[in-house]
């Protein structure tokens, strides 16, 4: 559906389109699936960027923990940027005895 930004009215309803992606992310105890969702502003609040893309991991969780997330004009580029979030910081599992769902 092309039209769905016009049923947006109000620009403080902040309606965003949802895309998901997913990464498998390796570190040291094995890897971890990233489901990444970027939002689609119909109205961004701040015009300059209307697509922002989250994980949904946090990471460097035993110093300050991190959720890659990315900001831009293109959906692309918030999924680039998230993923570039995504590769600086390795996950620390919070319980080193278990290992991550999946494993």
């Amino acid at each position: 559906m092309e039209n769905w930004k016009y049923a947006q009215r109000d620009p403080t309803e902040a309606r965003a389109k949802l895309h998901f992606f997913s990464v498998t992310k390796k570190h040291a105890a094995g890897e971890i699936e990233a489901r990444i969702t970027i939002k689609e502003f119909a109205t961004p609040s701040n015009t300059d960027f209307a697509f922002f893309a989250e994980a949904d991991i946090e990471l460097n969780q035993k110093a300050l923990r991190f959720r890659p997330c990315g900001w831009h004009e293109m959906m692309m580029g918030a999924l680039a940027e998230c993923m570039r979030n995504l590769r600086r910081f390795d996950f620390e599992h919070p319980d080193a005895d278990t290992a991550p769902c999946g494993d």
